[in-house]
């Protein structure tokens, strides 16, 4: 069941975390090993939404433990979801289950430990849960964001090729200092 798996692989994250892995990362899904993809049923009933205030490594776990100061908790993915499900038309999304579509207009990322300061939320969608309008942060702030909470400066992380300069988080990124404890 994919409970199981999912509780499986929080607790061999937190077993390596332990031990010293500097990173680890943690797909769960089916097909592509970085999707997560699931009905709008299930979303509503709140997997996998729930799971991470209850299962380790959770940030309540690692407090325990001494370690979340020193762990960055990153959950998110690379876009959002529509507020809307798609329902199939005739001919179309024959045998597909009815989901919500991705969305790259606005998407959350929840962050936990390792330098962020808690309790907050930033930035606001539209009335639907649709668009990004207040506090945007671009992709390339987040990278920056991220980088900084490693330990890098994304500034310094250039290189020049072809006559132009080049990095992780492109030309531009600006650390969202709300962020940063």
């Amino acid at each position: 069941m994919a409970r199981d798996l999912y509780a499986r692989q929080m607790m061999i994250t937190r077993r390596l975390l332990e031990k010293g892995v500097r990173f680890v990362q943690v797909y769960h899904g089916a097909g592509h090993p970085g999707t997560t993809m699931m009905t709008s049923e299930r979303c509503i009933r709140g997997w996998p939404r729930s799971a991470i205030s209850r299962l380790p490594p959770s940030s309540k776990d690692l407090k325990q433990r001494g370690m979340l100061d020193s762990t960055l908790i990153v959950w998110g993915g690379e876009f959002g979801r529509t507020p809307t499900v798609e329902l199939p038309t005739p001919g179309a999304n024959a045998g597909k289950q009815n989901g919500r579509d991705h969305n790259h207009h606005g998407f959350s990322m929840w962050m936990a430990g390792g330098g962020v300061k808690g309790g907050q939320t930033i930035g606001a969608t539209d009335d639907f849960g649709f668009r990004a309008e207040q506090d945007k942060v671009h992709v390339h702030d987040l990278h920056a964001t991220l980088l900084r909470l490693l330990g890098f400066d994304h500034t310094k992380l250039t290189y020049r090729y072809a006559g132009r300069d080049f990095r992780l988080t492109d030309v531009y990124g600006e650390v969202v200092k709300q962020v940063i404890a």
